[in-house]
């Protein structure tokens, strides 16, 4: 057990290579609570691991971080910076958030990783390469304030790499592309600039992509377990399990997740402004500011796309994302006024209990 008195960290060299810096540190000195910063391995349901400048450490969160979640605060997720005592006193304020929509009709939000500095969106060059679902995990990623990168692995297993290459690069405007063979050890020299001390990557992709495969090889030894794929579409199972923060030997640390069938928006529409800038390109000369881009008369946008140069499944692309951010943002307004509801009528109920009796 922790005892609630501050500790004197013991080895600072542990924090650095987790990611520890001068910000960080003062975020610590104006946090309040006393206790010993540590960084969150692996959160599970109703505990987290927490590694600190001593040890690791397993630890839930206190009554009074509980009860700011309750309150709309946030849940501490892989990679926040805390403060910990006995528990989990407080999360240091987040610098990035890779975040997805829970799965189903409510406007629930996941963290995936928190202050993330680079992603790695890992996308197999056999069955699994999918230019759309590399549109959708770029919007996605875009605002969050990381760095998306594109990595394509399996090029060993291709004879049109330089094809598909340059099908990414077209809708990747901006973004580091890198086709490696993990497996055969091709092309890993491209990806170390991002391995820096202190640096922290995340890594996104498919089932079967080739994640764990690339977290091997990035580590120096077989630490995750790797799965065949189907023959039909190269789709595997999941070999990760659980979101989890690595260190690694040369450097930096790594968030294996497990693989995403499919990578829900939260937020995203200046991501989807960035991503499909070659679609929207003449939106600026319609004849309406708030055109969707769909029957309006004077549509310039829509005059651009009859005349070519953008494909008509990217068309479709960037209206499936547009429709689907547009409906989780009045999920969010939603959720919003029913808060304020909420709130409203604790505040009535309270000033009912305190109304003197005649």
């Amino acid at each position: 057990m922790i005892p609630s008195t501050s500790i004197p960290i013991i080895d600072p060299t542990r924090l650095i290579d987790l990611g520890w810096s001068d910000a960080w540190a003062a975020h610590l000195d104006a946090s309040g609570p006393v206790g010993r910063p540590g960084r969150v391995l692996v959160a599970h349901r109703g505990a987290c691991v927490v590694a600190t400048a001593e040890d690791e450490v397993t630890v839930e969160a206190s009554g009074a971080l509980r009860r700011e979640t309750r309150a709309g605060g946030i849940v501490p997720a892989v990679g926040d910076w805390v403060v910990v005592t006995s528990a989990i006193e407080r999360i240091l304020p987040r610098r990035s958030a890779i975040s997805r929509k829970v799965k189903g009709k409510a406007a629930q939000v996941q963290v995936i990783a928190a202050n993330v500095d680079t992603v790695f969106l890992v996308s197999g060059l056999d069955g699994d390469f999918n230019l759309r679902r590399i549109e959708r995990a770029l919007v996605a990623v875009w605002d969050t304030g990381a760095q998306p990168v594109v990595v394509l692995t399996k090029s060993d297993l291709v004879t049109d790499l330089a094809d598909k290459e340059g099908a990414v690069e077209a809708i990747a405007a901006g973004v580091a592309v890198h086709a490696v063979s993990a497996r055969e050890d091709i092309g890993l020299e491209a990806l170390a600039p991002y391995r820096r001390r202190g640096s922290t990557i995340a890594l996104l992709g498919s089932s079967g992509a080739g994640k764990s495969t690339l977290v091997n090889r990035l580590l120096g030894w077989d630490r995750q377990d790797t799965g065949s794929v189907r023959e039909n579409d190269s789709r595997g199972r999941h070999t990760t399990t659980k979101r989890e923060l690595i260190v690694l030997p040369a450097g930096g640390v790594l968030v294996d997740t497990p693989g995403l069938r499919e990578l829900q928006l939260w937020e995203g529409e200046g991501g989807l402004d960035a991503v499909f800038a070659d679609v929207t390109a003449d939106a600026g000369a319609c004849r309406f500011r708030d055109c969707g881009h769909e029957e309006e008369p004077g549509c310039a946008v829509r005059a651009a796309w009859a005349a070519g140069g953008v494909t008509p499944e990217r068309i479709e692309s960037y209206r499936k994302l547009q429709k689907e951010l547009g409906h989780v943002a009045s999920l969010r307004d939603e959720r919003v006024r029913q808060e304020r509801s909420r709130q409203v009528k604790i505040i009535h109920r309270a000033a009912r209990k305190q109304k003197p009796r005649d």
